[in-house]
């Protein structure tokens, strides 16, 4: 019998939208449990469903630690700077600086009161959900393959977007890859000596890139638009610019208590005819797809999963904000509502959906 090849992919736009829906359920909350809870979702996501012989599939980790060090500058800033919070419950007492009479507000040292630094780990903790959140998209979605999902009207756009993308999986890969063959030769690669010695091979293999990257855009025929006539030219630019109008004027309305009634259906109407003036813009670059990635049942689930996440925290937020943002004052522990809770693990749904595609056999079996 022959064994099976490589499984079917989600869509990386699928991808893409379940991390940022639980971005967007990051950013409703300050609860550090259920903070903790949604990291632990893309986490366990990214380990079961990313494809292991990819080199962007390892910037996750790359993206943890910049999480990490994106908390403790916000705790060392509150330490340093003070905070706003009122604190009765005095760590440590740090020498003041005086300052001038127009820096009021502002301090050098001072009081570290356990309020303060609460808060702040609050506030850094939701901060660095966000940044593993998009760390998790990533890891999870090619950006090539991203790229050739885009509309024909926003390909350009696509492609500097990619190769920004790109860059810190590349660099991160570079850096591995520079510091294995260090210490293959016996050579240091930790410290500022071996920062030295590897960050200038990793500089040249990024302008190489740069240079091989155009040279490729420069053959494709990239830029190249064909002859659209007039008509659809400004139909095209009036669409456009009439749905991203409406689309402001649909989410101010949904802002604001006196647009609740217009506010839907100006959004879905501007919505649809910035969908079509991209559709029709399309027809200026003449692109073709190979074996372009199908949007079937499982990316609905997967980006379905992720929007559920978003909007039943939003609810939650504002059916009990108390249990979404406990304060610090009076220092009390934070609990865990149970129905937030379960909304975070509705998360999980794609590692049940979508494994990892099996590595391809080296050999196939006959019968």
């Amino acid at each position: 019998m022959r064994s099976r090849g490589h499984r079917a992919t989600v869509h990386p736009g699928a991808w893409w939208l379940w991390s940022l829906s639980l971005g967007t359920a990051a950013t409703r909350t300050t609860n550090p449990l259920l903070l903790a809870l949604l990291i632990a979702v893309s986490a366990y996501v990214v380990a079961t469903c990313r494809p292991a012989d990819a080199s962007w599939s390892r910037s996750y980790g790359a993206f943890v630690r910049l999480a990490l060090a994106v908390l403790l500058v916000r705790l060392a800033f509150a330490i340093a700077l003070g905070s706003p919070i009122p604190g009765t419950h005095v760590i440590v007492t740090l020498p003041e600086v005086p300052l001038p009479h127009w820096a009021q507000g502002i301090r050098l040292g001072g009081r570290v009161t356990a309020e303060g630094l609460l808060f702040a780990l609050y506030d850094g903790l939701k901060l660095a959900a966000l940044l593993i959140c998009v760390g998790a998209a990533n890891a999870l979605a090619g950006p090539t393959r991203l790229l050739k999902s885009l509309p024909g009207a926003l390909y350009e756009t696509g492609v500097a977007v990619v190769v920004a993308l790109t860059f810190a999986p590349n660099l991160i890969a570079d850096v591995q890859r520079l510091r294995a063959a260090r210490r293959l030769r016996g050579r240091p690669d930790k410290g500022i000596r071996g920062l030295l010695h590897v960050g200038l091979p990793v500089l040249e293999g990024a302008l190489e890139r740069s240079v091989a990257l155009a040279a490729a855009m420069d053959a494709r025929g990239y830029g190249r638009t064909a002859a659209v006539p007039s008509p659809v030219r400004r139909t095209t630019a009036a669409l456009t610019l009439g749905g991203l109008l409406g689309v402001c004027a649909g989410t101010y309305g949904l802002l604001t208590a006196e647009g609740g009634t217009y506010g839907i259906p100006v959004l879905l109407a501007g919505l649809a005819a910035a969908l079509g003036g991209l559709w029709l813009g399309g027809r200026r670059t003449p692109r073709t797809r190979y074996r372009p990635d199908r949007w079937d049942l499982r990316a609905c689930l997967v980006a379905g999963s992720g929007a559920a996440v978003a909007v039943l925290l939003t609810l939650a937020a504002s059916a009990d904000p108390a249990a979404l943002h406990p304060g610090v004052v009076p220092l009390v522990a934070p609990t865990l509502p149970l129905r937030a809770a379960a909304a975070v693990l509705l998360g999980l749904l794609p590692a049940f959906l979508a494994p990892a595609p099996a590595l391809a056999p080296a050999h196939k079996e006959s019968s």
